[in-house]
């Protein structure tokens, strides 16, 4: 028997507990911005995804307005770099409250690299980053998804692979992402497996149905 739950009765703070404990691995985007007084700013957010294929789109959620939503809403540009294993403590280390003068790059040792199409420097020591403009923002209650859209990519040569169909993309061993997870809890790359989708026309037989 599965224990019932109720957002109402828990309240706002230990539900979202159990979602963050709930809804993982969760990718983290590392996001860098540039207030309109030009300071720097660094921050991971965990409830982060593809938000559109064409034109390509990324989206995080900021929960409250932080130095980050407040600077994507003053200048209209942000940077998403991938987090990665190496960068862990660095990583976390960006989450700290610092006060909006003093910039993240600077307090934690990173190095900020000089964007193509936007302001806001991408993180030199990550792998991957990828360039966006602000296409919109949707509050929902005390949060707010940011939707950006992808004007350029950078992705370092040592992460990627060819594989069998001739397509250089990243490598998931090579690029070693990290994942945030419940609590204070981090979770790095494990076993990995493929399997391919099943078309329509191979379905009979599978799970039971009919030959």
């Amino acid at each position: 028997m599965r224990t019932d739950m109720s957002p109402d009765e828990m309240g706002a703070r230990a539900f979202y507990k159990l979602l963050t404990s709930s809804v993982l691995p969760r990718p983290i985007a590392w996001v860098s911005t540039r207030s309109a007084a030009g300071v720097d700013n660094l921050a991971p957010h965990s409830f982060f995804t593809v938000a559109c294929v064409d034109p390509p789109m990324l989206q995080f959620t900021s929960y409250g307005v932080k130095d980050s939503l407040r600077n994507v809403r003053e200048t209209g540009e942000f940077v998403i770099s991938i987090a990665t294993e190496p960068m862990f403590e660095r990583i976390n280390a960006t989450a700290t409250d610092f006060p909006a003068e003093i910039s993240e790059f600077t307090a934690v040792g990173l190095t900020p690299e000089p964007s193509k199409l936007v302001a806001p420097p991408r993180v030199a020591e990550s792998p991957i980053a990828f360039e966006c403009r602000l296409e919109r923002d949707l509050t929902l209650g005390d949060s707010t998804v940011v939707i950006g859209r992808v004007v350029h990519a950078v992705v370092d040569p040592d992460v990627l692979e060819t594989d069998e169909r001739g397509n250089t993309l990243p490598s998931v061993e090579r690029l070693r992402p990290l994942a945030r997870l419940g609590r204070n809890e981090w979770g790095r790359l494990g076993e990995v497996v493929s399997i391919s989708r099943i078309s329509y026309r191979d379905w009979p037989g599978h799970f039971g149905g009919t030959d």
